[in-house]
């Protein structure tokens, strides 16, 4: 039976993790598909789930599922999963213990993203988002409960589902992943999050009449207007949510294009970008163009290195839409309407056309703090590039930002004591978008030199604040409603 340390599961899962794979106890393969551990994907239970489970209801609970989820994937479990409940303070106190002393580059990639100020140190904004949000994760062939109260834990059937499928991954594709850099590991994570969300949607079609399925409990309060009330900021919290929002559609178009077999091999071959997961149609030719910066750099600043080379990232479609959507400069992502395997919309035509990009970081080499980014965005055309160059101006100036025209073409200052305070230069060459930021106009030139043929997208946006539309308005609150098991 599963090893159990108490006598439920988590009644809501907002975000889930997964890590390299373990070892447990194995199961008999030569059994047939749909029984596991003496459990029948057909079985009936006749208990009740109001005031939770006991031990043994949960172990027939867990294998019943683990059967139907064979019957629905089509894959046998080869090894057991275990289920431990940990509490919130002791999930919260861990991260807390393990976190490092923060990173200045790390600090300035989402600043460049407008996503978390310079002034804040993003490793902390991250451990409140998760520590907050997160209620539950698979890890080395366990399911991990974050519980706000051990004592009136709930099951719900869709996250105990999507968990048990990330063992099923585990066992037969493995969960490690290949990227390093922001959009590479949303991709990576697409297909993982996407088949754990399509697998209990197929599920639950057999809930209405071949399965019995116990009811799911009401799950606590825990709605997009709660979040938007926690420290982090609803564009980071989308940015995170992307592979789960993006994924179940990718999941389903897959397998609408070749079944099951379709998936297997893409976990092969994963996506690459979440351009792909948000246009499966791009999946898997049209991967995403490798971007270079160069270094131009003097007068006291130089690029952050890895391993003796510039330090690359790469922020991608999905993060640009969640960018320009929490500075105002788009509407809401919640245009899809009820029914949809996902609600959430990432696409917008200011970002559609995203081909790739290379983000670097600067330092001071004065010995002082001091940081800036060079961040240039390759795009389909230059239609796209001028499109996306419009957007980000606007996004400037819904910052406070003014244009500097003594400082040459594009540039433009947000003043100090204001958010992301500092200078900031966009200019647009073909299809390419270029864009600097660093302390100071002097910082500015130190960091990157303007090129002189690139040249900056037409004035017609200054004073313009309005959003550009991305939908109709959302009637619900601004930041992603948790959805069971995402």
């Amino acid at each position: 039976m599963p090893r159990v340390r108490l006598f439920a599961v988590l009644a809501l899962v907002v975000l889930s993790g997964c890590a390299a794979p373990g070892a447990s106890d194995g199961f008999d393969t030569d059994r047939d598909l749909g029984y596991v551990d003496g459990y029948a994907h057909d079985d009936v239970f006749a208990f009740e789930t109001g005031d939770g489970l006991t031990e043994s209801q949960l172990e027939a609970v867990t294998y019943r599922s683990m059967a139907r989820i064979e019957v629905v994937r089509g894959l046998k479990y080869e090894r057991d999963v275990d289920i431990e409940i940990v509490s919130r303070d002791e999930y919260r106190a861990q991260r807390a213990a393990s976190r490092g002393n923060g990173s200045a580059f790390r600090n300035e990639v989402w600043r460049g993203a407008f996503l978390v100020d310079g002034g804040t140190d993003v490793d902390r904004v991250f451990d409140d988002l998760y520590a907050d949000s997160i209620q539950g994760y698979y890890v080395n062939d366990r399911i991990v409960i974050i519980a706000d109260d051990t004592d009136e834990v709930r099951i719900d059937r869709r996250t105990l589902v999507h968990e048990l499928t990330h063992a099923l991954q585990d066992q037969h594709f493995g969960i490690g992943r290949e990227s390093e850099t922001i959009d590479g590991l949303r991709a990576e994570n697409g297909l993982l999050e996407g088949e754990a969300g399509y697998v209990p949607t197929r599920y639950d079609r057999r809930c209405s009449g071949e399965w019995q399925c116990l009811p799911d409990p009401q799950p606590p309060a825990a709605s997009g207007e709660a979040l938007t009330q926690r420290s982090f900021t609803a564009g980071l919290f989308l940015s995170i949510y992307a592979p789960y929002a993006a994924g179940p559609p990718f999941a389903a178009d897959l397998h609408d294009r070749g079944g099951w077999d379709a998936i297997d091999r893409a976990h092969d071959d994963p996506p690459r970008s979440t351009a792909q997961l948000l246009h499966p149609e791009r999946y898997p030719e049209t991967e995403p163009v490798a971007v270079e910066l160069g270094d131009r750099s003097s007068d006291g600043w130089e690029p952050v290195t890895d391993g003796g080379e510039p330090r690359t990232e790469t922020i991608g479609e999905a993060t640009l839409f969640a960018t320009l959507w929490e500075n105002g400069v788009v509407d809401r992502p919640l245009t899809r309407g009820a029914g949809a395997l996902s609600p959430y919309n990432y696409t917008h035509p200011a970002t559609a056309g995203w081909a790739g990009d290379g983000l670097q970081v600067y330092r001071a080499t004065d010995g002082t703090d001091r940081t800036g980014h060079v961040w240039r965005l390759a795009w389909e055309d230059s239609a796209d590039a001028r499109e996306f160059a419009d957007a980000y101006r606007r996004l400037l100036e819904n910052r406070g930002a003014e244009r500097i025209r003594a400082a040459g073409e594009g540039v433009y200052r947000i003043p100090d004591g204001e958010s992301f305070a500092g200078t900031y230069r966009v200019t647009v060459t073909g299809d390419r978008v270029e864009i600097v930021g660093a302390p100071t106009v002097d910082a500015l030139a130190a960091i990157r030199p303007a090129e002189a043929d690139a040249r900056e997208p037409p004035a017609a946006l200054e004073g313009a604040s309005r959003p550009l539309s991305a939908g109709p308005p959302a009637p619900t609150p601004v930041t992603p409603d948790p959805v069971a098991a995402p």
